[in-house]
């Protein structure tokens, strides 16, 4: 693998921006049709991508798909459209801006989860990093308050949910290699979307057949992205960027939807973003003595 920082950075920060636009597109698709027929729409387009990419590959598809842990990876897949589909749901439930920061914690779960499930150690200020985190999901949950719902939940149950995901992914690392996780969630997802989605199928009318050719696009560019920016350098070089997706997906929701900002919000996603930099960093430390 090559190892280029900054054409790595550059595709990660590509891949932040084009992940904003897809959730600002899923957010107005939610609000006109249901999440599931926004989500089957999305899978079908991936499904084909997936199996485009996976033919090109050595050894075609037949090599890909091989797996000696098919129940894990099916069991990853589904989990994924799962979260996506709650993912997409809180858009249009407690805004983008609400969502992404809350979101933003999920990296902090996956470093508390990679202890009991992966058997990862985790020092103590990594583990000071994870609590105050979690604080700032709480200042900008507020629990008890006028602030808090049910629906509040659901950004932090998407952020759990995609943390379980990463530390699954992590854990079918181990014996399969990164072709292989990407195929599965492509097909999981999309054969679990065609058997639901047309019980809750909502043709689109008009001009939103564009907007869903363009959220196919924009999921299944940013996943290429990802997979780039993943070759050009080291995974620990570009996580502190996705942070961005934060900015960019809380900007469309102010300027497109009109989200509100409070000053809570700001400090508790502030704090979140600076535990996981702070916990990437030390990680980072660990890892290079």
């Amino acid at each position: 693998m090559q190892d280029n920082p900054r054409l790595g950075i550059a595709l990660m920060i590509a891949t932040t921006v084009v992940f904003a636009v897809q959730d600002g597109i899923s957010r107005y698709l939610a609000e006109n049709y249901n999440v599931i027929t926004v989500v089957t729409i999305r899978y079908m387009f991936f499904m084909c991508f997936v199996l485009a990419y996976s033919s090109r590959q050595k050894g075609g598809i037949r090599q890909v798909a091989s797996s000696g842990q098919l129940p894990l990876q099916i069991g990853r897949g589904l989990l994924l459209v799962a979260q996506i589909c709650v993912a997409i749901l809180s858009f249009s439930t407690v805004g983008l801006v609400n969502f992404h920061a809350v979101f933003a914690s999920y990296p902090l779960m996956v470093m508390a989860l990679s202890v009991p499930i992966l058997g990862e150690a985790v020092g103590w200020r990594r583990w000071l990093a994870v609590c105050v985190g979690f604080c700032g999901v709480l200042l900008i949950l507020r629990p008890g308050t006028a602030m808090f719902s049910s629906a509040s939940i659901l950004p932090v149950l998407a952020a759990f949910m995609m943390a379980v995901y990463g530390i699954l992914t992590r854990y079918a690392a181990r014996r399969d290699a990164a072709e292989t996780s990407f195929f599965w969630t492509a097909m999981a997802g999309g054969i679990a979307m065609l058997c639901i989605g047309p019980f809750f199928w909502l043709p689109p009318i008009g001009s939103d057949w564009g907007w869903m050719g363009l959220l196919c696009l924009t999921g299944t560019g940013g996943h290429y992205l990802l997979i780039k920016a993943l070759d050009a350098t080291k995974a620990s070089t570009i996580q502190p960027f996705a942070y961005l997706q934060l900015v960019f997906a809380s900007s469309i929701g102010i300027l497109v939807f009109a989200d509100s900002l409070d000053p809570m919000l700001i400090i508790g996603s502030s704090i979140i973003v600076s535990s996981g930099l702070f916990a990437l960093q030390r990680e980072r430390k660990v890892k290079s003595h």
